[in-house]
């Protein structure tokens, strides 16, 4: 009783270390760290930190700066500055007579990619939902073609369109179905439509896994009680799975909107922009203006308002995103 008096009054105990006390006297407040500096935890969380920080800075904000200081400048990719000229790239790039027919043709392709890729990932991710023999077969089989990169895919389905090589067109002929070679990227509307077809089939299974795992986490005994009550497949599906869905949805919405708008890869390597600049999209147009017309300047100025654009989109979506997951 003594000893527990002593210690209850602030006395060291016998023998012992006597008490830290906060500078106020108070007792209360984060100890007095005596050590060497950089044994303390702000600067542990620097030093971790660090290494993240200057990549961002070294491949990102210097990068940014830089092309928003050409897209204010009248700046040749061979002669070098020429000093500023804003807003003249702002106002050229606005009255390019390619600009709106690109910004056309890139919304209608993220509109066509993004609800077919989505439509077909969702129906991928209910059939191999459950575990069956077999299910992981054709996890596997449905996400194989998402390890194959863009360039190489685009490639491949160059090879399998053409009229020539290609075995899509002899064996469409074999089955009656046209009556001569294929021209699958000699018109615009085709050039869409194939473009679109590669890359469905690229990212479905990549999306797939995402919407997997989102119908994963539902608890079963949500489905369990809305059986006991009598609810049909396309009600449950309606009033469970779609809701409890959505923050998995709306990631694989952002990232196919992203993707979408920014695509170049695809459409450099199967059209080349062509028939008549038809499946010219708004990346391309930025490639031609820096690589082909050698105006970086031009070239800035259009990634500057793509970025805006790509901006606030994600904002949007990363608002939802949230609001979803609440």
């Amino acid at each position: 009783m003594l000893l527990a008096r002593s210690r209850g009054s602030g006395s060291p105990a016998p023998g012992g270390e006597p008490p830290s006390r906060s500078p106020s006297g108070t007792g209360k407040g984060r100890p007095v760290h005596r050590g060497p500096w950089w044994r303390t935890r702000p600067a542990q969380g620097i030093g971790y930190a660090a290494p993240t920080g200057v990549f961002v800075v070294v491949f990102f904000v210097v990068p940014l700066v830089l092309v928003g200081r050409i897209s204010l400048s009248d700046w040749p990719l061979l002669a070098g500055n020429r000093g500023l000229n804003a807003p003249d790239n702002f106002t050229e790039a606005a009255g390019d007579d390619l600009l709106w027919p690109a910004v056309r043709f890139t919304l209608t392709y993220t509109a066509l990619v993004t609800v077919l890729l989505l439509g077909l990932a969702l129906l991928l991710a209910l059939l191999v939902q459950e575990t069956r023999p077999g299910t992981g077969l054709f996890r596997t089989v449905f996400f194989l073609p998402s390890a194959l990169g863009l360039a190489s895919a685009s490639l491949l389905f160059l090879g399998m369109y053409s009229p020539n090589v290609g075995p899509i067109s002899p064996l469409l002929e074999r089955l009656g179905l046209v009556d001569g070679p294929v021209s699958f990227l000699g018109t615009p509307t085709a050039a869409l439509w194939s473009t679109v077809a590669l890359i469905v089939w690229k990212y479905a299974g990549f999306y797939m896994l995402i919407l997997l795992v989102g119908l994963q986490r539902i608890p079963q005994d949500v489905y369990e009680a809305a059986r006991m009550d009598g609810a049909g497949r396309w009600q449950t599906f309606r009033s469970i799975t779609l809701p409890l869905l959505r923050p998995s949805l709306a990631l694989t919405l952002l990232l196919s909107v992203t993707g979408s708008l920014l695509a170049f890869d695809q459409f450099f390597i199967l059209t080349k922009g062509g028939p008549d600049n038809s499946t010219m999209t708004v990346v391309s147009l930025i490639y031609r203006e820096a690589f082909q017309r050698l105006d970086l300047g031009a070239a800035a100025a259009l990634s500057v308002v793509v970025l805006a654009v790509l901006l606030i989109l994600n904002v949007a979506q990363f608002r939802g995103l949230r609001g979803t997951d609440t």
